[in-house]
Order: C-alpha cells, then sequence, then structure tokens
C-alpha cells in the first residue's frame, strides 16, 4: 500500500474511532475509555505521518515502532470497551486496527533487512 492511501486510512480510522465515542453511554467509566482511545488511535496516523517524514532510515523505524504500539493499545481499548459497551462497529474498527497493525509490522520488517 502507498503512502497516501496509508495516510488516509489512518485518518479515517481516527475519524471512526470519534464517531463510536459519540455512541458510547456516558459514564465516567467510558468517558475515561474514550479519551484513552481517542488519543491511542489518532496517534497512530500522527506518528505515521511523522514517520513518513523521517531523517534516516533509523528514525523512521524508531516512529514506525511507536505506530505498532499505539496501534495494539488501540485494540486493547477496544477489547475494554466491547466487554463494557458493546457496539455493532466494534468489528470493523478491530479489522481496520489488526490490518493497519500487520501493515506497520510489515514496513517495520522491510526496513530491518534493508539495514
Amino acid at each position: 500500500m502507498d503512502e497516501k492511501t496509508f495516510k488516509e486510512r489512518t485518518k479515517r480510522f481516527s475519524v471512526n474511532i470519534i464517531q463510536m465515542t459519540q455512541d458510547l453511554p456516558s459514564s465516567r467509566a467510558t468517558d475515561v475509555l474514550a479519551r484513552q482511545i481517542i488519543r491511542s488511535a489518532t496517534s497512530v496516523g500522527a506518528n505515521y505521518r511523522a514517520a513518513s517524514r523521517a531523517k534516516s532510515a533509523p528514525d523512521m523505524l524508531n516512529k514506525l515502532k511507536i505506530v505498532e504500539e499505539e496501534a495494539d493499545e488501540t485494540l486493547y481499548w477496544l477489547e475494554i470497551l466491547q466487554e463494557v459497551s458493546p457496539l455493532p462497529i466494534f468489528s470493523i474498527l478491530f479489522k481496520e486496527a489488526n490490518e493497519l497493525l500487520a501493515m506497520t509490522v510489515a514496513s517495520i520488517k522491510t526496513l530491518r533487512l534493508r539495514k
């Protein structure tokens, strides 16, 4: 997948997460969980954009590792939210988060092989 498409997917993923949180029932717990997942999901796209402007291959690798961590953290918050307040959109968000994570890991492996 090319850089432009990946940037668009991560941005769309962030927007979908934000929209999903607006459908959660309001409670102290869901408000905290919503803030956590919004932070990690939006960080996926923001850090990918930073990686695409990296100054060197090691810099890009470090930034992609952050993307990997944030995508995995987003999956964690989705798992918690699914148990606390399940919504039909969760299966779509899980699928996209897993795909973004897999593509990021593949990019990291490719960069490491080039070293």
